[in-house]
């Protein structure tokens, strides 16, 4: 392990320049010049003394901008909501956010919970009232103004403000790697789901809770801020599920490390964190709060899973007989099995990760681990929606920033994302768009790519030396107390304990 003995994020040493460190962009770069040569003015130095104002950071930022913007006139036809003709459609620019805002009775002034069921945790539906209603109180003394329009522009500019944070997130981690940041800022699905839902709001708040952790260390200081990361991974989890998950990879590398109390913390403010928040619905509202378990118990197999693609497969490659079910078919005839089944695979995936971050030969970073761990859930899940990719997004560029198979990756995503709304389109008119095989294709390649990045992820685990991040950093820039911590003394010595064979033999005695 690195010796490196001061906690928290690491801002000194050399900048990273993709075009010299990173092969596709250093391939790509022949069509352009070249990789920046060794005499070359970088936008991170002063030059001549002076500092320029275009850093790597503020473009970064920028780019952001302009891809949020871009996703606004994407979904600008669909605005008004009228959606005639099934234009959310063909144009590709449904969102949830216009259509709920309608089904969830807030343009009615129906508060979340108390006056019907949500389908989501907590947080989103607090979310969701804190904007419709006073969207809606303003249509009420003002009848001409498109309700509607204004609750998807209210929520679009906070979601794009929670965006444009997450990379100014990600820039803070990687001080001496600011373009990774330009991965999410231009990354394709960003442009095409960033508002389909709420996912920003839980984005932005797992991004703040790793930032928090990544700042931590020894001290009163570091358990406020131990605690703190627990807070936000918390409030992250009252909205979407999954910032949760980044605590089992804390607490597994803590334990390595023998710096459990500060993960322990991180864990036990979560927890309350998520029950504070919970507690004011699930008391008096107990069914409508409910509804999100009994939805997510109750829903049979969505498209683009793991199971889709199984029962699609089902009648190709061994058809059954007439009345018979195959192996996926029957899982969706019997929901409760199909929920354990995918737990257990979860579960067993979880225990695979924490196995790994155990024995790979130096700690895993928290962004590896915390990746593995999410991408699995998705992948094992009977629900992957399309905006479900921004869950993966900034995680993917914390653990593995190479361009070449993350860009392999969106442009499968980008296929998805065509051929599910195709297949909308189809089901809508009941007019198939394409045949069913093209869309089982589409969600196959997802699936593919983002198990290809988790082999890519546990390799630079397992070969550290071919980590992009550990070429930079001394060790894990995001690991807070964890960076640069040895591995705890009980663990060195589990881990060297001599094995049966090796112990010297018994002296014969006559």
């Amino acid at each position: 392990m690195s010796t490196q003995s001061t906690a928290g994020i690491d801002d000194t040493g050399t900048v990273d320049h993709p075009s010299r460190s990173d092969g596709f962009v250093r391939g790509t770069s022949e069509l352009i010049g070249g990789p920046l040569g060794d005499h070359a003015v970088a936008l991170d130095r002063p030059a001549g003394g002076e500092r320029r104002f275009w850093t790597a950071a503020r473009i970064v930022l920028a780019l952001v901008c302009l891809t949020l913007a871009l996703h606004w006139v994407q979904k600008s036809p669909c605005q008004d909501g009228a959606w005639q003709n099934n234009t959310q459609y063909t144009r590709m620019c449904y969102t949830d956010v216009l259509a709920l805002y309608y089904a969830e009775g807030l343009n009615e002034g129906k508060v979340p919970y108390a006056d019907h069921p949500v389908e989501y945790p907590v947080l989103t539906g607090y979310f969701m009232g804190a904007l419709g209603l006073p969207v809606h109180a303003l249509g009420v003394d003002n009848p001409s103004i498109n309700q509607g329009r204004w609750f998807y522009n209210l929520n679009a500019l906070v979601l794009s403000v929670l965006a444009v944070a997450t990379v100014a997130v990600i820039l803070r981690l990687r001080r001496r790697r600011p373009w990774d940041a330009a991965m999410f800022a231009l990354a394709p699905a960003l442009l095409l789901t960033a508002t389909v839902n709420w996912d920003l709001l839980a984005v932005g708040l797992a991004a703040f809770g790793l930032l928090a952790w990544a700042r931590t260390g020894p001290g009163r200081i570091g358990a406020v801020l131990a605690a703190l990361a627990g807070v936000l991974l918390g409030l992250g989890g009252a909205a979407k599920l999954w910032p949760l998950f980044i605590l089992g990879p804390i607490l597994v590398l803590a334990v390595r490390a023998g710096r459990a109390r500060a993960a322990l913390l991180s864990v036990i403010t979560a927890a309350v964190t998520v029950v504070v928040v919970n507690l004011p619905v699930a008391i008096p509202y107990r069914e409508n709060w409910g509804r999100f378990f009994e939805l997510n118990t109750t829903r049979p197999i969505d498209w683009g899973t793991l199971w889709y693609i199984g029962r699609y497969l089902d009648g190709k490659v061994s058809p059954a007989a007439p009345g018979d079910l195959g192996p996926f078919e029957w899982l969706n005839a019997h929901i409760a099995t199909l929920n354990w089944v995918s737990y257990l695979l979860f579960g067993l995936a979880c225990l695979g990760v924490a196995a790994l971050a155990w024995f790979a030969p130096r700690r895993p970073r928290l962004a590896q681990l915390a990746f593995l761990v999410v991408a699995a859930f998705l992948i094992f899940s009977k629900v992957w929606s399309q905006q479900f990719v921004l869950w993966l997004l900034p995680l993917a560029v914390l653990a593995r920033p190479r361009w070449g198979a993350f860009l392999a990756w969106q442009i499968a995503e980008v296929c998805y994302f065509a051929a599910f709304y195709g297949e909308l389109l189809g089901a809508a008119t009941s007019r198939p768009v394409f045949p069913e095989g093209v869309f089982v294709l589409a969600a196959s390649l997802r699936l593919i790519t983002v198990a290809v990045l988790c082999g890519l992820v546990i390799r630079d685990i397992l070969r550290p030396e071919r980590d992009a991040v550990r070429a930079t950093y001394a060790d894990d820039p995001d690991g807070g107390v964890l960076n640069g911590a040895e591995d705890a003394p009980w663990f060195v010595r589990w881990r060297h304990r001599p094995a049966a064979t090796d112990r010297p033999a018994e002296p014969v005695t006559a």
